[in-house]
């Protein structure tokens, strides 16, 4: 992974949160990068217009998508390795059109698979995959303490959801992408491609376009900054191990370093039990940096959401051997202060102490 290698990291869905993020790792690394992006998430240019003017030189970019079979192998043809961050993101969508989600997710990864692998030359390619191919994980039975769901199990409360959870593909996105992330597993196993998959759980942070359906901690933010009130769909007490998009960068750039030795293998990557909070957890905190009471609505669950994940980070942290998570109160605390920026919104006030 030398900067002396003047060929390109290809960054699909490059110019959307994560793959931005990735990007301006790359790039400050010395890393040329060619971003893959068909633009389609409102707000995601303004991120493609910050790498370039940052990186002056070492970002091109491909406005094309990620169905266009011959438009991305030629994107492919010269790349050093790939992160595949492109997809369709939200569950909500994918019950509304469940085939373009499959023909976005499962097809598009399969254009870039066979892409890499008719190059026959050993392309590493680091896959975003989803804590939502384990399902609702609705055999795990939960007790409820204070704002929180906790489970039963000593194991899971005690560590999380690990990858010997059996896969369980519900709604069409977690079919879509449980299915992506199996078949860049099995490039792997048969056609001999470096490949490996990172089953992401909730990533917030810097340059994320939150909205309802996708960047929740974001889109919490947002809507509290401007006054507006929040929807929460189920009963609010489901738990989530939120992680700061500089971990998940860091995760997926020793993904790379270590791509020969990991290979073929899923990992979990989530705040772990540590950054594990309530929906009501979370937004209790955010009225205590803004100063002022929430205005929170409650709505039906929606399907396939789960009462509770919280990923089992062991085998990540010992094989990527990765940095201590940042603890979710600085890092909400910080997202709030650059949304309220960004957006000419009044700042949130941060106390050192609840940051803390």
């Amino acid at each position: 992974m030398s900067p002396t290698d003047t060929r390109p990291v290809l960054v699909t869905g490059g110019a959307g949160f994560i793959g931005c993020n990735i990007a301006n790792k790359l790039a400050e690394d010395g890393h040329e990068v060619l971003i893959y992006d068909a633009l389609s998430r409102r707000g995601v240019e303004t991120n493609l217009a910050w790498l370039q003017e940052r990186h002056s030189g070492l970002i091109t970019s491909v406005i094309a998508d990620i169905r266009d079979e011959d438009e991305l192998a030629r994107a492919a043809r010269e790349a050093k390795a790939v992160f595949h961050m492109a997809a369709q993101v939200a569950v909500t969508t994918s019950l509304v059109d469940p085939r373009e989600d499959f023909e976005i997710n499962l097809k598009g990864t399969l254009n870039l698979l066979d892409a890499l692998r008719l190059r026959g030359d050993r392309v590493p390619v680091i896959f975003a995959s989803t804590n939502k191919v384990y399902g609702d994980l609705a055999d795990i039975d939960f007790r409820l303490e204070g704002d929180r769901y906790v489970p039963q199990h000593a194991e899971v409360a005690a560590h999380g959801i690990g990858e010997t959870r059996p896969l369980d593909f519900h709604t069409p996105y977690g079919c879509s992408k449980g299915a992506a992330d199996q078949y860049v597993l099995d490039y792997a196993r048969s056609f001999g491609l470096p490949a490996a998959v990172l089953r992401m759980s909730c990533i917030y942070g810097l340059r994320q376009m939150g909205t309802e359906d996708q960047g929740w901690v974001a889109h919490f933010l947002i809507r509290a900054l401007q006054g507006e009130p929040i929807t929460l769909y189920g009963d609010g007490h489901q738990v989530r191990d939120i992680l700061d998009v500089s971990n998940a960068v860091e995760a997926y750039m020793r993904a790379w370093a270590r791509i020969e030795r990991i290979s073929g293998r899923a990992f979990n990557l989530g705040g772990g039990p540590a950054n594990a909070v309530s929906l009501r957890e979370l937004l209790a905190f955010m009225g205590k940096l803004l100063g002022r009471e929430i205005d929170v609505r409650f709505s039906d669950w929606r399907a396939g959401d789960q009462r509770y994940f919280v990923a089992d980070t062991r085998a990540a942290r010992a094989t990527l051997d990765l940095s201590p998570a940042v603890p979710w109160k600085r890092g909400v605390a910080t997202l709030a202060q650059w949304l309220g920026e960004s957006r000419g919104l009044k700042p949130a006030k941060v106390p050192e102490r609840a940051a803390s």
